[in-house]
């Protein structure tokens, strides 16, 4: 059988402070009967009258309760999800003092205790239902996780998700846990999104990422936390809850590969910027051989031509300063 989607509704509410006004007025009529009938009774007076007091006295004091019942007291961002007899009443979102169906319970919420807890030889005696549902924002920091990124390489990654509650009736009802299955579900849509991208592209062959659109978890992190955040929201649409965002807050290769991966990582930087130097010199070479030839400072033949090359490549790409030796004879 499909469970049915409940969707959040205003209960039915007035101001609170008139129906607490009328519980006073209650009060000290009905003081004013106990009075009337003990004073009736010491002085004995009214002796007939007397029973006939008790019992409008005790109405009094019986309707004082039942208001009270019905008196809610909410603070900015929370909010109270009715029920009568196991029915959706209605949710209030708004702070204020109101005053509600007395038969409608304010329904307790089966997540983490935040109150204080009565215990007693370590076993807990009492323990305080909750039942004001939390609207502000909420931090989500979740355990690092080992994952297989594109290319298979294992790596450790963990996000952090900041959400909130903005349907209070999907939140309570629809869920058993709304926070643990925001957790659960946070959990599986950073692996089903990790597993599309490599660790870092720097260094690949572009047809070994064409189908992460050459994004990369290390070097397009701001893109890849925002559809780790669609995915979540998606999923946890069902339980009224928005995610507001959601950031990578560590990743970096397993321990196991860390070092393989470091040196690789090395390689490819030193393979780029020798590329780098050679594409530099290469320039530099082909702009003296030009400048030299156009201003007619001398005429070379191919085989000094190549010596000044491999002479000037030497100079540019080596790693260490050339030693210079002064040719004092004849150039041929």
């Amino acid at each position: 059988m499909e469970n049915k989607i409940i969707e959040e509704k205003k209960a039915p509410c007035f101001s609170g402070m008139v129906m607490f006004i009328i519980m006073i007025l209650i009060d000290v009529l009905s003081a004013f009967l106990v009075v009337w009938a003990v004073g009736g009774a010491i002085l004995g007076m009214y002796f007939g009258v007397v029973p006939i007091l008790w019992l409008p006295a005790s109405l009094c004091w019986a309707a004082t309760v039942f208001i009270a019942l019905g008196l809610h007291i909410l603070k900015p961002n929370e909010a109270y999800v009715f029920t009568i007899f196991g029915k959706y009443h209605g949710s209030i979102k708004e702070a204020g003092f109101y005053y509600v169906n007395p038969f409608a319970f304010p329904t307790a919420l089966n997540t983490e205790d935040t109150g204080f807890t009565i215990t007693s030889g370590g076993s807990t005696i009492w323990k305080p239902a909750i039942r004001k549902v939390s609207l502000k924002a909420t931090t989500l920091n979740n355990e690092k996780q080992k994952i297989n990124d594109q290319l298979g390489n294992p790596i450790e990654i963990g996000i952090v998700v900041i959400w909130r509650v903005v349907n209070t009736a999907k939140a309570v009802f629809n869920v058993d846990n709304y926070s643990q299955y925001l957790s659960t579900q946070s959990d599986s849509a950073l692996r089903n999104i990790v597993r599309m991208y490599p660790y870092d592209i720097h260094g690949l062959d572009k047809e070994a990422v064409i189908d992460a659109d050459e994004l990369s978890l290390r070097g397009s992190s701001r893109e890849i936390a925002e559809q780790i955040r669609t995915e979540i929201q998606e999923k946890v649409e069902v339980a009224g809850l928005e995610v507001m965002e959601a950031r990578i807050t560590h990743l970096a290769y397993s321990p196991e590969i860390a070092a393989a991966m470091l040196q690789r990582q090395q390689a490819s930087a030193i393979i780029d910027a020798r590329a780098l130097i050679v594409r530099g010199a290469v320039s530099m070479v082909e702009q003296a051989l030009k400048e030299l030839s156009e201003h007619d400072i001398v005429e070379l033949d191919n085989e000094r031509k190549a010596a000044m090359v491999s002479n000037l490549l030497v100079v540019l790409c080596g790693n260490k300063d050339p030693q210079p030796i002064v040719n004092s004879g004849s150039l041929y």
